[in-house]
C-alpha cells in the first residue's frame, strides 16, 4: 500500500462520525471520506479572514500600517498575532511587537476594520472578494471571523489551490503573507507548546524550526497553514508543492 493509502486507511479508524481528507499535488487531487459535509472550521477560519484582509489591502480599502486598537498596533500586527491582544478579551496584555500572543480578538478586530473601511459587512466582503470568485458555494460565516466559518472539504480544496498558487492576490503580497513576520518574537502555539522564535506569517502559521510540531517532521520548514480546535487543518508545503485539507 502507498503512503497515501496507509494514511487514508488510518483515517477510517478515527472515532468520529464524519471525516474528510484531500491531498492536492501536481498529480491531481486524492480524497478520502466525505468531501461534501459542511463542518465547523474553527481557527482555520483565520486563513480565510486573512486572505480577505489582504485582498482589501490590494484594493486600497486599508493597508498593513493602518492603526487598529491600542497605540502602535497595526493591521500587520494583528494578522501576525503580534498586537498584544489576548486569546479572548478586548484589553491588551502587552505592547505591540513584544511577543507572539495568539488572539481571536485580533482577527475579530481585523474583520471589523475591513467592514468599517469598506462600508459593507465583513460577511459580505468575504463572500464577494473571496468565496464567490473561488466558487466556494458551501462556505459561510456564522459568528466570529476568527473561528466560526463552516465549509466542506470540496470547498477548502478550492481555497487550498489558491494558497498553492494565488489568483486573487499579487505574488509580492503572497510572499509576504507566507514569510515570517516580526520573526524574532517568541510565543505559544495553542495546544502545541512555546517556541522561541515562534514563526508566523501575515495570517498563516509557519513551521520554521518548531519541534515537536503539529505538522510532524516531514514537511519543509517553509510549510504554512493552520489547524482548528474542531479537528480541522489546512497546510501547504511549497517545497513539495503539496497541500492537505
Amino acid at each position: 500500500m502507498t503512503l497515501m493509502g496507509d494514511a487514508f486507511a488510518l483515517a477510517k479508524t478515527w472515532p468520529v462520525p464524519h471525516y474528510g481528507i484531500a491531498v492536492i499535488s501536481r498529480d491531481g487531487i486524492q480524497t478520502s471520506g466525505s468531501t461534501s459535509i459542511r463542518l465547523h472550521l474553527a481557527s482555520v477560519s483565520k486563513l480565510l479572514t486573512a486572505w480577505a484582509v489582504h485582498i482589501a489591502i490590494e484594493e486600497g480599502t486599508t493597508h498593513l500600517d493602518a492603526a487598529i486598537g491600542q497605540d502602535g498596533c497595526t493591521v500587520a500586527h494583528l494578522l501576525a498575532h503580534a498586537g498584544g491582544y489576548p486569546f479572548e478579551g478586548t484589553e491588551p496584555v502587552a505592547r505591540p511587537e513584544q511577543r507572539r500572543i495568539y488572539s481571536n480578538t485580533g482577527y475579530d478586530m481585523l474583520a471589523q476594520h475591513v467592514a468599517q473601511e469598506s462600508g459593507i459587512s465583513f460577511e459580505d466582503y468575504l463572500s464577494e472578494s473571496l468565496l464567490m470568485p473561488l466558487g466556494m458555494q458551501s462556505t459561510h460565516l456564522d459568528g466570529s471571523p476568527a473561528k466560526d466559518m463552516y465549509s466542506t472539504v470540496a470547498d477548502m480544496v478550492l481555497f487550498a489551490q489558491e494558497m498553492r498558487s494565488p489568483s486573487l492576490i499579487d505574488r509580492t503580497t503572497y510572499t509576504a503573507l507566507t514569510s515570517p513576520t516580526f520573526a524574532e518574537l517568541s510565543g505559544m502555539v495553542p495546544g502545541v507548546g512555546k517556541f522561541d522564535p515562534c514563526a508566523w506569517g501575515l495570517g498563516p502559521e509557519i513551521k520554521s524550526t518548531k519541534h515537536p510540531h503539529w505538522l510532524g517532521d516531514r514537511n519543509a520548514s517553509s510549510t504554512f497553514g493552520h489547524f482548528g480546535g474542531s479537528g480541522t487543518f489546512l497546510w501547504v508545503d511549497p517545497l513539495a508543492d503539496i497541500a492537505c485539507v
